[in-house]
């Protein structure tokens, strides 16, 4: 296979002492340089064994010891992460208290327990395969955020077979200074132990750009490069080696002009992390003085103080599935009220961009399994707007929990996956009978009434973006569904993920057909999809007429900082090139050209 040739030569290579580069994502970005140091694979053998009819009870309370240790290990994660800070530690208690809920969950325990009785598994066992059908669940989600949560679930199970086994995880503290991880993968709690202060970066050969192990190696700001093929081949404990996270290469063996070239971009790159960071309470503007609004996406209430850190000026897009994940039950108005409200507080006055629910057939969600049923493709399935239309009382519980909300601060209320205009006025029906039921009672709402837009992302919302801009107030352009659905590609499905290409033709001529209706409408409009978050895309955006972007929190200082270096009209000049090309590679190459001299 090419992929074993390549990995061969490389390996030969490097045990010649020759310089070795090997591609990968860039997924968080700096550059380190030290030692490397191979981390030995986390997979552990689980033992698999029958166990009587009176054995039962004692397997499951074993298991249930397990559980309940494995809860004690997390909480003293969490202890440990009061040593980082702010965003780091934002992450970290994110992804430990999902870790715990996860240990808690009914579906688990009961799933656990149900297997050992029935089946008369031994726990290691029952284990692993409640968690393989649980993670094959997450995977079927086309969400790549909620589809990374299968890697989650995972390591969660495997927490629970090594305490059952009686196996300990080794930490990195032993490690010389400076030292650099690879391994075949790093789990993100492996990440959590990693100290930025002692750590230099890592490397892994599997992983992605969405999973918790890239979300907090950027929160921690250690460079790493995930997904090298023939990384174990090619370095070795006490190799020299250089993580480039900002351009996704690893470099074993480098020469002595390698080394010297890099030693001078992590100098360049610690000065621009200071710039960043000063560049908080400078208003987003070009050089000729276009003002530019920049919000930030988010999953869950605890990125708000992340959000305010690096300067948002509002919530682009928040996601509401966090209301609905890891229980059994389904939120009601009042709570979903309250942790609302408590966002919209939270963000002082700056308006939050509040999605209904974005689900779909994939069984995600079992506080939903009875509403939701088995999709042949659930992308094309019964999902989001089309779902929240097939349950009024959910949907209704959710747009009274909104409106309640926008008295407390600015709220828009945006509808996902939108195709047609009937789509918009029944959702407008819907809202005006929560509204007349919420003034009945003399609940407060905010007045005038939280605008109502619709994400564009689908190329049949595209196609048809003059007529709902006549029944929208805003538009939200998602690129990575309207990517998705327009090259009909999925980046999970690793045969066709090369094609994934978000500067394909139809990709920005969609875009474009979006920006120009709302701009006729006179509505606003944003982008908040991956692209809005990545500085290569900001000239191409503002070119287009965008004027509102919104990206996860980390992003947001490059891209404010690519925005005070352009200038909007040679922006747009190059825009209107771009858009009469009809090759993906003539209209990268254009884009770089013009994003390294403007």
């Amino acid at each position: 296979m090419k992929m074993d040739k390549a990995a061969k030569k490389s390996k030969r290579a490097a045990r010649a002492g020759k310089e070795v580069v090997l591609p990968g994502l860039a997924v968080s970005p700096g550059v380190a340089i030290g030692s490397a140091h191979l981390r030995e694979s986390g997979e552990i053998r689980v033992l698999e064994y029958q166990i009587g009819a009176s054995a039962v009870d004692d397997e499951q309370a074993r298991f249930r010891q397990a559980v309940t240790k494995a809860k004690r290990q997390l909480d003293r994660l969490k202890n440990k992460a009061t040593r980082f800070h702010g965003a780091a530690a934002e992450e970290l208690g994110f992804l430990l208290e999902a870790h715990h809920q996860m240990l808690g969950s009914s579906r688990l325990l009961s799933g656990v327990e149900q297997r050992i009785a029935t089946a008369r598994q031994n726990a290691e066992a029952a284990v692993a395969e409640e968690i393989a059908e649980i993670a094959a669940a997450f995977e079927q989600v086309d969400d790549p955020y909620l589809r990374s949560r299968a890697e989650e679930v995972r390591e969660v199970g495997m927490r629970i077979v090594r305490t059952l086994s009686d196996q300990k995880l080794s930490d990195f503290s032993a490690l010389p200074r400076g030292s650099i991880v690879i391994a075949e993968t790093v789990t993100p709690a492996d990440t959590a132990l990693m100290d930025p202060r002692e750590i230099g970066g890592f490397a892994t050969v599997m992983g992605g750009a969405e999973g918790h192990t890239a979300i907090m190696a950027r929160s921690l700001g250690l460079p790493a490069v995930l997904g090298v093929a023939g990384l174990l081949e090619a370095a070795h404990t006490g190799d020299t080696l250089i993580v480039d996270g900002s351009n996704g290469a690893v470099i074993v063996n480098p020469a002595e002009e390698t080394l010297a070239e890099y030693q001078q971009r992590r100098r360049a790159f610690k000065r621009e992390a200071r710039a960043l960071d000063r560049l908080r309470d400078v208003p987003a503007s070009t050089r000729d003085g276009e003002r530019i609004s920049l919000a930030v996406n988010l999953e869950l209430p605890r990125e708000i103080d992340q959000a305010v850190t690096v300067g948002a000026e509002g919530v682009g897009l928040l996601r509401t599935e966090f209301l609905y994940m890891n229980r059994d039950d389904l939120p009601d108005e009042d709570e979903q009220y309250d942790a609302l409200r408590n966002i919209v507080e939270a963000m002082d006055g700056r308006a939050v961009t509040i999605r209904t629910l974005d689900v779909g057939g994939e069984k995600l969600m079992s506080a939903l399994g009875e509403t939701l049923e088995d999709s042949a493709n659930p992308a094309l399935g019964l999902r989001a707007i089309r779902f929240s239309l097939t349950q009024r009382k959910l949907f209704e519980a959710q747009l009274a929990a909104i409106l309640r909300a926008s008295a407390h601060g600015p709220v828009r209320i945006l509808l996902p996956m939108i195709t047609t205009v009937s789509e918009v006025r029944e959702v407008r029906k819907a809202l005006n009978t929560v509204i007349r039921r919420l003034r009945r009672r003399k609940v407060k709402i905010a007045d005038p009434l939280p605008p109502l837009g619709v994400m564009i992302e689908v190329p049949g919302a595209a196609l048809a973006a003059d007529s709902l801009a006549r029944v929208s107030d805003f538009f939200a352009i998602g690129t990575n569904d309207l990517t998705m659905y327009t090259l009909a590609i999925d980046r999970g499905e690793e045969r066709v993920a090369h094609l994934y290409n978000p500067l394909h033709p139809a990709v920005l001529r969609s875009i474009q057909f979006s920006v120009e209706a709302a701009l006729r409408a006179r509505i606003p409009v944003s982008v908040c999809g991956e692209m809005a978050g990545d500085p290569r895309y900001t000239a191409l955006f503002l070119g287009l007429g965008v004027r509102e972007l919104s990206m996860t929190a980390n992003a947001l200082p490059r891209v404010k900082s690519r925005i005070l270096n352009l200038d909007l009209q040679a922006a747009v000049r190059r825009a209107s090139v771009i858009m009469d090309q009809f090759d993906s590679g003539r209209i990268a190459a254009l884009l770089d050209d013009f994003n390294a001299l403007a």
